[in-house]
This record gives structure tokens, C-alpha cells and sequence, in this order.
């Protein structure tokens, strides 16, 4: 057998002695780390990919609105698509102004800026649900990051409190009888860290990929009120 895989089982087995040694407090610590992990990668991998299939679908969406002469007049199938984040944003947008058209009709009035004034406030409406949308999830892995090294650490001093008690009334005692426990607690600190690592390098990716796509969100959406008004003058 090769040194390599049978190095890597020989290191399985161990943690896996190391954890049986442990306490119920450490044992309960550990395996809770471990479906935190599980969740922290499923939320990693969804996020990467929805940010990614959202950011297609933005693309395609603005790109099929910039050969439009008129946004304004354009059919409502163009209002249908809210999954797409810059076509909530439209579709707000355009709902807006026609609501505001419709109002000025009721009360003989016309007043062009108001209309645009409505279809900008709806927009900024839109753009603060959709950038919420950008950010669901992420604070669930900033608490992992932040909080898996200290559950990790609070495993590792309450089984060394244990490992101190157990021995404590023995007539003599020393490292043999300490060794045990003490490794068994420090495996909650190993957990914790294994979570927490990949964690922070995945919660910062997502955070620079949402941010760039917040500021994409809003140059959109300042662009589209641009279109509005001129189209309204």
C-alpha cells in the first residue's frame, strides 16, 4: 500500500480513538460542527451558482432591452419575468409610472416629472428587495465563520475542566492519565477550525461577487431611470 493512503487511514482511525475518548459535551460539540459544515458547503455551492445564474439572466434580459426603442409601450410579457432581478426592477419601473399616468387622468392633470419621479421611487423599491435577495444566506455564514472557532474552543476548555476533574483525585497522577482527555478535547478546537476555514474563504468570494453585482443592480437601475425620462420629455 502506498505511504500516502495509508497514512491518511492510519490518521482516520486515530481521530476516530481520539473521539471516542471524548465526553458527551465534546462528543455533542463535534458532531454539531459537522452538520454546521454540511450546511455551511450547501450554502456556499447554491449561492456561488444562483449569483451566477441570476447574473446570466440579468445580462440577457438588459441586452434584450437595449435593442427596444420605447420602454414604456413595450408588451407586459416584458413585466412577467420577476425571477430576473433587472426585470423586477422594469417591471416596478414601468408599473410605476403608468399607475402615476392613470392617477393625473382621474384628476385631468399632466404632469410629466411626477410620473418619472414615481417610476424612480419604484425603482429604488426594487433595487432594496433585490439587493436583500443578493445577501440572503450570507449572514448564516458570517456566523459560521465567527462562530464555529469559539463553539470549537468552548468544547476544548470544557473537556480539559473534565480531563483536570477526572484526575483530580487520584493519588498521583501525570501526563499518562491527562494525555487522553486532553486530546479528545482538543479535537472540539480542530472541528471548529475545519469549519471555519473553507467557510471564511467562501463567505468573502460570495461577498465580493454580491457586491459586484449590487453595483451592476444599480448602474442598471439608474440607467433605466435615465431611459424613462427621456423617453418622457
Amino acid at each position: 500500500m502506498p505511504a500516502l493512503p495509508f497514512a491518511s487511514v492510519f490518521l482516520a482511525a486515530n481521530i476516530v480513538e481520539i473521539f471516542e475518548r471524548c465526553g458527551t459535551i465534546d462528543k455533542t460539540i463535534v458532531l454539531g460542527l459537522g452538520v454546521a459544515s454540511l450546511f455551511a458547503w450547501t450554502v456556499m455551492f447554491g449561492k456561488y451558482f444562483e449569483l451566477k445564474r441570476l447574473r446570466m439572466l440579468n445580462y440577457s434580459f438588459e441586452s434584450h432591452l437595449q435593442d427596444q426603442r420605447s420602454l414604456l409601450d413595450l408588451p407586459e410579457s416584458f413585466r412577467n419575468k420577476r425571477a430576473i432581478p433587472y426585470a423586477d426592477v422594469f417591471a416596478d419601473a414601468v408599473e410605476g409610472y403608468w399607475r402615476a399616468a392613470a392617477i393625473e387622468k382621474e384628476q385631468g392633470l399632466s404632469n410629466p416629472r411626477a410620473r418619472v419621479e414615481h417610476a424612480e421611487n419604484a425603482i429604488q423599491r426594487a433595487l432594496s428587495r433585490q439587493t436583500l435577495r443578493y445577501e440572503s444566506s450570507m449572514i448564516f455564514l458570517a456566523s459560521i465563520v465567527s462562530g464555529a472557532p469559539f463553539v470549537g474552543l468552548l468544547g476544548t476548555v470544557w473537556g480539559v475542566m473534565e480531563a483536570f476533574s477526572s484526575v483530580a483525585g487520584q493519588q498521583s497522577a501525570g501526563i499518562t492519565q491527562l494525555a487522553p482527555g486532553v486530546s479528545g478535547a482538543m479535537l472540539a478546537t480542530i472541528a471548529g477550525l475545519i469549519v471555519a476555514i473553507p467557510s471564511v474563504f467562501g463567505y468573502n468570494l460570495l461577498l465580493g461577487h454580491t457586491k459586484a453585482m449590487i453595483m451592476e443592480l444599480e448602474n442598471y437601475s439608474s440607467s433605466l431611470a435615465d431611459r424613462i425620462e427621456l423617453e418622457t420629455h
